[in-house]
């Protein structure tokens, strides 16, 4: 099957070699000629423009956006005179879910078909596969279904020609979710599971980040100072003098423990490289679908207690806690006479 990418980032540009590699092709667009070229040099055809990569599609025409989510409607602004009726066009990125209602309505009138793809898997996703959560019109879904279930994990991957068949029209069906790629339902109902999942993805991260902080000080009985014990005394220090090699522990539950993830492999493989991580900051950003998943938590009167405690975290390894902690140090000099100087 022919489709066209639009976005080479690290992950479009990928996605782009897993298709080539399970007998697909692939017409490729980027602003950057630079990542048109590097994935050229793997067998997709170059376009020198959306118009260009449009010219090259055959009818009916699949076009995949691998774009950041602000700028979509601008690139579905160039795409629409371009494409025509029963064309199906996806994006694959980290929309809001609410846009797709939008767009979906929108292409609708014009009789293009829009799905909306979650797409979890980053950098690994070339050899592992990408998890696909899909949200849109089923007849578009079962169009494009022989390039869902290439990328998809599936074991079905490149070198299996029935990659190439999917699972039979039925992504909606516990196959097709074994494979790794799911229909969920209507318009924006990919990206909202896609929204959810990153939502959960943050408290994970936030679990594993504050248990191994705990084990990392679990010495504070051998390292406490006087200014230590004034701000956090320890009962009793005898029961803190645990010296403990977190790179190894995070390696050990990797193996056979029930808190095993892709997520502590990437930590494990981190204190590996560098136990003290000196090449990191320690500022977290968040690319909206946490602050999303807690936005609809709150709308609907579903409590999300760890997701939004994760993402509050994340502003606060940002520094945009730091008033608030001065105001506590004068709070708490006003009324105990207590003096917590400025580092």
């Amino acid at each position: 099957m022919r489709i066209g990418m639009i976005g080479l980032g690290r992950m479009g540009a990928n996605m782009v070699r897993r298709l080539l590699k399970g007998g697909h092709e692939c017409v490729a667009y980027d602003r950057s000629r630079d990542a048109v070229q590097a994935v050229a040099g793997f067998g997709a055809q170059a376009a020198g423009s959306i118009e260009d990569l449009v010219r090259q599609l055959p009818a009916p025409r699949a076009v995949w956006i691998m774009v950041p989510a602000a700028i979509v409607d601008s690139v579905i602004g160039q795409l629409r005179p371009l494409l025509a009726r029963g064309d199906v066009l996806i994006d694959g990125g980290n929309s809001n879910y609410r846009d797709d209602i939008r767009r979906a309505e929108q292409l609708l009138a014009a009789g293009i078909r829009y799905l909306d793809v979650g797409t979890s898997g980053g950098v690994l996703g070339f050899e592992q596969g990408y998890c696909l959560m899909i949200g849109g019109d089923a007849t578009a879904v079962a169009l494009v279904e022989p390039l869902l279930a290439t990328l998809a994990p599936g074991g079905r991957m490149p070198t299996d020609p029935a990659a190439a068949s999917g699972a039979s029209g039925k992504a909606a069906s516990p196959a097709a979710a074994s494979m790794g790629y799911l229909h969920c339902g209507p318009s924006g109902a990919g990206h909202f599971v896609k929204m959810v999942h990153n939502g959960i993805e943050y408290g994970l991260m936030a679990a594993y980040a504050e248990g191994l902080n705990l084990l990392a000080h679990a010495d504070a009985g051998l390292t406490s100072t006087a200014a230590d014990a004034e701000t956090a005394p320890l009962s009793e220090p005898r029961f803190f003098q645990y010296q403990l090699d977190i790179g190894a522990i995070t390696e050990v539950w990797r193996h056979g423990s029930i808190i095993s993830s892709r997520l502590l492999d990437l930590t494990a493989e981190a204190l590996a490289k560098d136990g003290k991580l000196a090449g990191f900051g320690g500022r977290v950003a968040d690319s909206g679908e946490g602050r999303w998943t807690v936005e609809a938590a709150i709308e609907v009167g579903v409590p999300a207690h760890v997701l939004s405690a994760a993402l509050y975290s994340r502003f606060e390894s940002r520094g945009r806690a730091e008033l608030a902690n001065k105001l506590l140090s004068a709070m708490r000099l006003g009324f105990g006479g207590h003096v917590e100087k400025a580092p």
